[in-house]
C-alpha cells in the first residue's frame, strides 16, 4: 500500500495540533511544579497524555515536522500565565482550553485522543473545582463588594448630575455614598459573621453527659434522647448512652463506639478577629469600586464629559470584574463582562433619567 502524501493544508494543520500539544504538556508540567501530592501527580499524567497526542502527530508529519511551530495565541498566554502564577484561573483557561479541542471533528485524530480531550476537561475541571472551593468565599466578597460600590455610587452620582446641581455637589455626594455604603458594607458583614459565629457556638454540644450520666436513672435513660437529637440511630445512642453511664466496657461493634466529646473552646480574639476582616475586607472592596465613578470630579473635570468618562472606567471596571468571573467559572470572559457592563449601565441610567425627571419638577 502506498504511503499517503499529505498535503501542504493537512501539514500546516498537523503542525499547528503538535506545537499545541507540547503546549498544554508544558503548562501541565508548570502547573505541577506548584502543587505536591495527588494534584501533582494528576497534573504530570495529563502532561504524560499530551505527550502520546504530540507523538501521533509526529509519526503523521514524519520527514515534514520541520522545526517547531508557535503554538496558539490562547496556548502562549496559557503558558506564560502557567510559569508566573499557576492559579485556578489557568487551571479555567486550562478547562476551556480542553472543551474547544477540535479532536472530535478530525478525521486524522484517533478516536482515543477525542475521547482523552474529552476526559482532561473534567479532570481539570475537578482540579478547577478544588481551588474554586476554597477561593469562593473571598472571590464573591470581592467581586460583590467592588460591583456594588461600583453601580451605586455611579447610580448616585448620575443621577445627581442629571438634576443640575453643580459639579462640586456631585463629587460630595459621590464621597458620601462611598463612605456610607462601604461603612454600611462593614458592618453588615461585621454583624453577619459574629451573629453566624454565635449561632454555630449555641449549636456545639456541651460537656454535660460526662457529669450526668452517672446520676441519671437507668430505667429512663435521658441520655439516649440526648444522643438521638444530635443525629446517632437509636441503636448507636444506646451503645452511647451505656458507655457513658459505665454499664459495660467491651464494644462488642467497634463502630457504635464514637471518641469522647471534646470540643475546643471558642477563642475570642479569634472569633472577633474573624469578623473584623470581614468588615474591613467588605469596606475596601467597596470602597475600591466606589471611587472609580468619582475620580474624573476629584481631578475638577465638569459637565457632561465628566460623567461619560466616569461611565467609561466603570464600565472598563465592571468588564473586568465579568470577565474574571467568566474565567473563573469556566465561561466566556467577554459573554459575563457585558453582562456585568449591561446591569451596570441599566442602573445607571436609570437614576439618571430619574434625577433628570426630579431637576425638571424642582426646576419647574
Amino acid at each position: 500500500m502506498a504511503e499517503r502524501i499529505p498535503s501542504k493544508t493537512e501539514i500546516k494543520r498537523w503542525r499547528q495540533y503538535l506545537a499545541d500539544e507540547r503546549a498544554e504538556a508544558s503548562v501541565y508540567r508548570d502547573l505541577a511544579k506548584r502543587r505536591d501530592g495527588e494534584e501533582k501527580a494528576i497534573l504530570l499524567a495529563l502532561a504524560e497524555a499530551e505527550g502520546r497526542h504530540e507523538q501521533h502527530w509526529l509519526n503523521l508529519l514524519g520527514e515534514h515536522a520541520g522545526s517547531p511551530a508557535r503554538a496558539s495565541i490562547n496556548n502562549q498566554i496559557l503558558g506564560l500565565l502557567a510559569r508566573r502564577f499557576g492559579s485556578v484561573f489557568v487551571l479555567a483557561l486550562a478547562q476551556r482550553s480542553e472543551s474547544r479541542s477540535p479532536y472530535a471533528s478530525d478525521v486524522d485524530a484517533t478516536a482515543a485522543m477525542a475521547a482523552d480531550e474529552s476526559i482532561h476537561e473534567e479532570v481539570v475541571r475537578g482540579l478547577a473545582t478544588r481551588g474554586r472551593i476554597r477561593l469562593s468565599g473571598t472571590f464573591r466578597a470581592a467581586v460583590f463588594g467592588a460591583n456594588d460600590g461600583l453601580v451605586s455610587n455611579l447610580s448616585l452620582v448620575a443621577g445627581m448630575a442629571a438634576t443640575g446641581v453643580s459639579s462640586q455637589v456631585v463629587l460630595f455626594s459621590g464621597i458620601a455614598g462611598l463612605l456610607a455604603g462601604a461603612l454600611s458594607m462593614g458592618a453588615g458583614e461585621f454583624v453577619s459573621v459574629r451573629s453566624q459565629r454565635e449561632l454555630l457556638d449555641a449549636s456545639l454540644p456541651t460537656q454535660v453527659t460526662l457529669t450526668a450520666a452517672k446520676s441519671l436513672d437507668l430505667e429512663n435513660n435521658e441520655l439516649v434522647l440526648v444522643y438521638l437529637a444530635r443525629g446517632m440511630s437509636r441503636e448507636a445512642a444506646e451503645h452511647r448512652a451505656a458507655e457513658r453511664m459505665g454499664t459495660f466496657t467491651c464494644d462488642c461493634d467497634p463502630s457504635l463506639s464514637l471518641q469522647p466529646e471534646s470540643f475546643e473552646s471558642a477563642d475570642e480574639h479569634e472569633t472577633l478577629g474573624t469578623a473584623w476582616g470581614a468588615a474591613s475586607s467588605s469596606f475596601c472592596f467597596f470602597a475600591s469600586g466606589a471611587i472609580i465613578p468619582i475620580i474624573p470630579f476629584l481631578f475638577g473635570m465638569t459637565g457632561i464629559g465628566s460623567l461619560i468618562l466616569s461611565c467609561v472606567l466603570v464600565g472598563l471596571s465592571l468588564m473586568g470584574t465579568g470577565a474574571m468571573v467568566g474565567l473563573l467559572s469556566g465561561a466566556s470572559p467577554l459573554w459575563r463582562g457585558l453582562r456585568q457592563l449591561a446591569i451596570g449601565m441599566g442602573a445607571a441610567a436609570a437614576t439618571y433619567l430619574l434625577g433628570l425627571a426630579f431637576g425638571g419638577v424642582i426646576g419647574g
